[in-house]
């Protein structure tokens, strides 16, 4: 092994990518919430431990929020592209060869082993993706040993090589929406795995020693992320959350002074998802009444071709609402025109690409930014050549400034727009229907009510939890 060395300088190839990752990770995603990103040293070999819901998008976010290279492995199916190759080695990424992409040459995962015990020994950042391949269930996928085996036997060698000690961080990937533009996502470092405690075992018994190391790993990995144990109660939990939440936000917001932006929507998803299962072991009738309902009112929106956005803000009508956001969208109409025509080809050609070439949800994200780091360029280089030509180069000059933040001021217009069209839609429902509007509320505050009731069971049930 190799005398250990400082933090290392990410070289300028890796430093450029980095910067522009940055800017794409700005502008993709409304807000990235970086939870203990502190407990990745600032020196000394690190294993990141992360969970794969977004495919490429992963190494994105945790390479744009860490100020340390991150070697990534990743499969050598990508490496078969010379130009890729090239590309992917320079910014230090590290081959390994999964069975379903090449059964054939297994056997050059030694040299994957020895590739990430090099690098650690230099004193490097190590990403790996444990679960083996993304998902998009809720829940951390059984992990596989090569997270634990590259640890325990770099312990291992270590001492006689005089390296330094390593830490192990499992990391958590958490995305609001998926497919959504602008969504918000979490990157949350989760604490230190002791890998030291396991070496006196992995030298009696090696294989039991990965093992349980693996086990410790999955568990720091699900308890960064969202993780409903069972898949078939996950559809349940997602609806909870999306009836409830609300409600949860503006009490915090009301008992502990809390702004909308402070309060963690990924914590408060697993508190419901742990209250479901407390109640599907000790009362499952009563889980499986609340999703008969859930589901009735459900078939009520979809008959009526409303939201429960919509319900939900009649139940709780702001005065003036509607009067303040016509007059915004008065206001901000000629400022919407002009981000919308400018940044129209750009925004919809990447999305109508994924949706036609992503084969998986979880490809659905990297495709689009893919298209998105070719199309804005591209249209927006044209653009600004066209306003240059004609109006000279002050003015293009400032036209391209202007681009992205027209571009996102226009799409917040939009899913304005949007909601004001939805609200609309439900009170001429109300006028018309009206039996059929207040049957809808009716039903809405019925489910609420009871999981208010169950919140308060579930709260003195398990003293010390917490929403």
């Amino acid at each position: 092994m190799t005398t250990p060395a400082s933090a290392e300088r990410p070289g300028g190839l890796y430093a450029a990518v980095r910067v522009v990752a940055r800017f794409w990770v700005w502008f993709l995603f409304k807000r990235v919430d970086v939870v203990h990103a502190e407990r990745v040293p600032a020196a000394g070999p690190v294993l990141l431990c992360i969970t794969h819901p977004n495919n490429f998008v992963d190494s994105l976010l945790v390479g744009a929020v860490l100020p340390r290279k991150v070697h990534y492995l990743a499969t050598a199916a990508l490496f078969r592209n010379p130009v890729l190759a090239r590309f992917l080695t320079a910014c230090g990424a590290i081959p390994v060869y999964r069975r379903q992409d090449d059964p054939d040459r297994m056997d050059r995962n030694a040299d994957t082993f020895a590739a990430c015990w090099e690098a650690l020994a230099r004193g490097r950042v190590i990403g790996i993706y444990p679960e083996g391949t993304t998902h998009a269930e809720t829940r951390v996928q059984r992990i596989r040993t090569g997270a634990a085996r590259i640890a325990l036997e770099y312990e291992a060698r270590r001492a006689a090589a005089g390296a330094p000690p390593l830490t192990v961080v499992p990391v958590g990937l958490s995305f609001e929406a998926r497919k959504s533009f602008r969504a918000r996502v979490r990157v949350a470092f989760g604490e230190p795995v002791p890998v030291a405690a396991y070496a006196p075992a992995y030298r009696d018994d090696p294989v039991r020693a990965v093992g349980t190391l693996t086990a410790a790993i999955q568990w720091g990995m699900q308890a960064q992320v969202l993780h409903v144990e069972r898949p078939e109660r996950a559809e349940i939990v997602r609806a909870v959350d999306e009836l409830y939440r609300g409600e949860l936000v503006r009490e915090l917001e009301a008992e502990r002074g809390l702004a909308p932006a402070r309060v963690d929507p990924f914590r408060l998803g697993q508190s419901i998802a742990d209250a479901v299962a407390h109640f599907e072991e000790r009362d499952p009738a009563r889980v499986a009444r609340l999703w008969a309902d859930i589901q009735r009112y459900r078939a009520l929106l979809a008959a009526w071709q409303v939201r429960d956005e919509a319900v939900r803000q009649l139940g709780r009508p702001t005065p003036g609402g509607a009067l303040r956001r016509s007059g915004e969208a008065s206001l901000g109409l000629p400022l919407f025109a002009y981000g919308a025509a400018v940044n129209a080809l750009p925004y919809l050609l990447p999305r109508l690409l994924a949706r036609r070439l992503a084969d998986k949800e979880t490809d659905y994200a990297t495709t689009r930014l893919l298209a998105s780091v070719i199309a804005f360029p591209l249209f927006w280089g044209l653009e600004t050549w066209v306003v240059g030509t004609l109006l000279g180069w002050a003015w293009g000059l400032a036209f391209l400034v202007s681009l992205p933040l027209s571009g996102l001021v226009a799409y917040r217009y939009l899913g304005g727009v949007g909601r004001l069209r939805r609200q609309l839609r439900f009170g001429l429902l109300a006028l018309r229907r009206r039996p059929a509007a207040g049957r809808l509320l009716a039903m809405r505050q019925a489910i609420v009510a009871e999981l208010e009731r169950a919140k308060d069971d579930y709260l003195a049930a398990t003293r010390g939890s917490t929403f």
